[in-house]
């Protein structure tokens, strides 16, 4: 077996002798590659963003930015990665390299003060720069903003930079940077790397010090890997694992990568249903499903941040069983399962079955999550609520989620899913049948508010109180009746 190694800034690098656990931010620095920063170890700052070549969905590669902090060195055996010092291009002997456009933007609008978060916006800002789908604004050639404040008239969508945090500069001129960037030149070679394809999965049985990181090539050998391990932990993102070992000094004697299987990253839209791989990515489902499930669409964006939305999954999510997960709620209300595979065949649960309790759930050892269902037809009337500090970027106090059919005035079926009210993601069941087969009036909603305030069981810490996450849900059903009945006169 070949050893591990990666691609950084087009030099062949091999991973060792760093340790299975060891993050990919340790891993540049040590090689002197000091632009990537540490600045939260939790993905919430942006420091460390560097940039993977990764599938892509309009062109054979998509440059996506990542959060060196969180992702294993190990996980990126075979990959191509780009840092803030690989973006400009190197001068010939004796001569200064050439900034990139990002990072010329970047010094002439005065977007960096002290410059410690400067690399990771950087690299954040080339991988939107970098988006094939990315167009001038048609409205725009006298120079004015486009059609909302996050989204410039060069196309460039703010919410890519929505993970990466300044505590000096303010974020004006890095706005100003980030909107004054044209489109890549033809001889841009990061640019001309979009028309090839990304380096293939590879196969990685990396062990240092009695501990693993393995990423076998199949699904069919990862099943059998977890019955004879099935103490490994399982990982796709590390945007959970990563914090556990950053901030808690969790080691694992084996951790096992299922994030490049194909088997685990299809997405199929049926005739009667949806099925979601449980190792693509947030943005990835996104982007394939580009609106076709408005709910999903709806809380995604209310994810975390890209830099998370682009390591996350949805079998991750649920994985960690966390009562606070975003994505539960969503997934109650379209009625999803989850399919269950191990060495002996897959079973599917539906996901109001598949929690026990407090990040417990029903998979068995040596289980793993394949895949994501839901029914179709979809529910017309869908919203997200997140209720937490910050707008993004942030972790819910309370998400609810609302799937209805509203037929002629009636609620002829209501869906709605609760996080951060229980020690599980639950559904509303009480308050669904206080809707259903009722009249969509101000009346019914009021007293059904009343009975989904008293759902869940709501505990005061330092993030909400028991009655705000009360008050909240009954707000929120008012909120979408306000919502779906705006303009309309009886």
């Amino acid at each position: 077996m070949t050893a591990a190694r990666i691609t950084v800034n087009g030099k062949d690098t091999p991973i060792a002798p760093a340790a299975s656990h060891t993050t990919a931010l340790d891993f540049l620095r040590e090689r002197g590659l000091t632009g990537t920063k540490e600045g939260c170890a939790e993905g919430e700052c942006g420091a460390c963003s560097v940039l993977v070549a990764r599938p892509g969905v309009n062109k054979p590669t998509d440059w996506v930015a990542v959060n060196a902090c969180l992702v294993p060195a190990a996980a990126l055996d075979g990959q191509e990665i780009v840092t803030s010092e690989g973006l400009a291009t190197p001068g010939e002997p004796g001569t200064p390299s050439t900034l990139h456009p990002v990072q010329e933007e970047m010094a002439v609008r005065g977007g960096s003060q002290c410059g410690y978060c400067t690399p990771g916006f950087i690299c954040s800002m080339a991988a939107e720069y970098y988006r094939p789908d990315r167009c001038a604004h048609a409205d725009s050639s006298d120079g004015g903003d486009a059609t909302d404040a996050e989204h410039g008239p060069n196309g460039f969508d703010l919410h890519a930079l929505s993970g990466n945090l300044c505590r000096c500069t303010g974020y004006r001129p890095i706005r100003d940077a980030a909107f004054a960037v044209g489109t890549p030149a033809d001889e841009d070679r990061l640019a001309q790397r979009r028309e090839q394809s990304p380096p293939e999965p590879v196969a990685t049985d990396y062990t240092r010090d009695g501990k693993a990181f393995l990423r076998p090539g199949t699904l069919a050998d990862v099943l059998r890997l977890l019955r004879e391990r099935p103490d490994a932990v399982v990982v796709a993102g590390s945007t959970d694992w990563g914090v556990e070992v950053n901030i808690r000094s969790r080691r694992a004697d084996c951790v096992v990568a299922v994030d490049r299987l194909p088997e685990l990253r299809e997405l199929r839209v049926a005739s009667d249903h949806v099925e979601i791989g449980a190792a693509l990515t947030l943005t990835e489902i996104a982007r394939r499903l580009d609106g076709q499930v408005p709910l999903l669409g709806e809380l995604f964006p209310q994810f975390a941040s890209r830099l998370i939305r682009n390591s996350a999954t949805l079998g991750g999510n649920l994985g960690t069983g966390s009562p606070i997960g975003d994505s539960p709620p969503a997934l109650l209300a379209l009625e999803a399962s989850v399919v269950l595979a191990d060495a002996d065949g897959e079973r599917e649960v539906p996901l109001a079955d598949y929690f026990t309790g407090y990040r417990q759930s029903v998979r068995r050892p040596g289980e793993l999550i394949r895949a994501v269902r839901f029914p179709l037809p979809l529910s017309p009337v869908v919203a997200f609520h997140k209720i937490a500090k910050r707008r993004f970027d942030d972790i819910s106090s309370v998400a609810v989620a609302f799937a209805l059919d509203i037929e002629d005035g009636f609620v002829r079926k209501a869906r709605i899913g609760l996080g951060g009210v229980a020690a599980t993601p639950i559904r509303s069941l009480a308050t669904e049948a206080a809707l259903e087969g009722k009249l969509w009036t101000a009346e019914t909603v009021e007293a059904a508010a009343r009975v989904l305030e008293a759902e869940g069981t709501p505990m005061n810490d330092h993030r909400a109180s028991a009655d705000y996450r009360s008050a909240m849900l009954g707000q929120s059903l008012l909120k979408l009746h306000a919502q779906t009945t705006e303009g309309v006169t009886s």
